[in-house]
């Protein structure tokens, strides 16, 4: 019996003290982030954003209230469903999500899928981590030019969710119009750049995002550029931030492979001041 005891603390110990390390930089990544909150941001006004695109001055104006403070981090709580199957077996688990957004510098996705046999981690512009029972890894990857590629598509694309502040015209941020209601942003930061396109309605919301992303969510597992994008519903007001808190999004938006693996359900969002 001790010597069984002996195996399984050897065997758990590296597992457990990995969980920590693991925990702690997620931990440091956010507190970088949230540190990005600007001090003493401008307030919006729609003289901001007059020399834009049509389409996209009628989605500032209707993301942002005049008078809004500009805050560019966000923290989102989220509920919905997670699939961990594929297009013809879905498999949605319900999921229980955190997430702090500061674009362009990265995010932090931090995902418990409670049950029998538990899943947890996180998916950063770093690293993507889980792990099933708490300890036992499933998925560790990151640190490389194509995750850092992927990591930022997802991380442009949901400032027009979550962040349009971040958004707004300056360095780096490039703005046209494809169509009478539709806007493409590119946003560029040192080395990477990603364009996101943006349906919004005739009050401005931005009800369809979609953008070429950078991934190996294909059969052959081979990074390429591929259709992802979503719809966007239930917007609500959040410290004069008008975001939605209905999300659907999968890959291959717009073709027939389209699957919407991520069904989030927004439980509430947050623009913390500067040191909270």
């Amino acid at each position: 019996m001790y010597s069984l005891l002996v195996v399984l603390g050897s065997a758990l110990f590296p597992l457990l003290a990995l969980r920590l390390w693991d925990e702690r930089a997620e931990r440091m990544e956010w507190e970088r982030l949230a540190a990005l909150q600007p001090t003493n941001p401008a307030r919006y006004d729609p003289v901001m954003v007059a020399d834009l695109p049509e389409p996209a001055r009628r989605f500032f104006n209707f993301a942002i209230r005049p008078g809004t403070p500009l805050l560019t981090v966000a923290e989102i709580d989220m509920g919905g469903e997670f699939s961990l199957g594929t297009r013809d077996n879905p498999n949605y688990q319900p999921m229980d999500a955190r997430q702090i957004l500061a674009t362009p510098t990265g995010f932090v996705w931090k995902l418990r899928i409670p049950g029998a046999v538990s899943v947890s981690g996180s998916d950063t512009g770093s690293w993507t981590r889980f792990r099933v029972l708490g300890l036992i890894p499933v998925a560790r990857m990151g640190g490389d030019t194509n995750h850092a590629r992927a990591a930022y598509g997802r991380c442009v694309a949901e400032a027009l969710f979550w962040a349009p502040a971040a958004l707004l015209p300056g360095p780096g941020v490039v703005w046209e119009a494809l169509d009478q209601d539709t806007a493409r942003v590119t946003v560029t930061r040192n080395e990477l750049s990603q364009a996101v396109d943006m349906k919004v309605d005739a009050e401005g919301r931005p009800v369809v995002v979609h953008f070429m992303r950078w991934t190996n969510a294909n059969p052959e597992k081979r990074h390429r550029l591929q259709p992802f994008g979503g719809h966007l519903s239930d917007f609500r007001e959040v410290q004069g931030f008008r975001v939605p808190f209905n999300v659907e999004a999968g890959n291959m938006f717009g073709t027939d492979e389209y699957f919407a693996f991520f069904k989030a359900k927004v439980t509430a969002v947050r623009y913390p001041a500067p040191g909270s």
